[in-house]
């Protein structure tokens, strides 16, 4: 039944429903710990919010690891579901360590869908932690 409820949530999503994904199961056992712990991080950006790679690396405890942080990203199961796209570059764009997996240009589009604004994009302010 998960299944069907995923796809009705994930339908809702792209016609821009704000949904909230973070009690479906994700496996992620076969990811290091290191990179449980990024994407677990990474479910607690609420919808419409952006973080940096350097910034979701502090929240982990590990603050020089931002670059690990982007390869550990690459390896998202499950996109949208755990919302990597929300991890932008210091700079503000969309772009950053290892790219994201659907492009730059879709991306930009969920975040956009999600209202971040564009000059947001390009001068990120980070959101407040939760």
């Amino acid at each position: 039944m998960e299944n069907v409820e995923l796809s009705y949530d994930l339908i809702r999503y792209f016609e821009g429903d704000v949904v909230d994904f973070s009690d479906y199961e994700v496996d992620l056992s076969r990811l290091t710990d290191f990179e449980q712990k990024v994407l677990s991080e990474v479910r607690k950006i609420p919808y419409g919010s952006v973080v940096t790679y350097s910034e979701l690396a502090e929240r982990i405890k590990c603050p020089k690891a931002a670059r690990a942080v982007g390869n550990a990203l690459r390896k998202n199961p499950a996109l949208v579901v755990i919302p990597c796209h929300r991890v932008v570059a210091k700079s503000g764009g969309v772009g950053g360590v290892g790219g994201y997996l659907l492009g730059s240009d879709v991306k930009r589009l969920l975040l956009e869908m999600e209202g971040v604004q564009g000059d947001m994009l390009e001068t990120c302010h980070p959101s407040p932690r939760p």
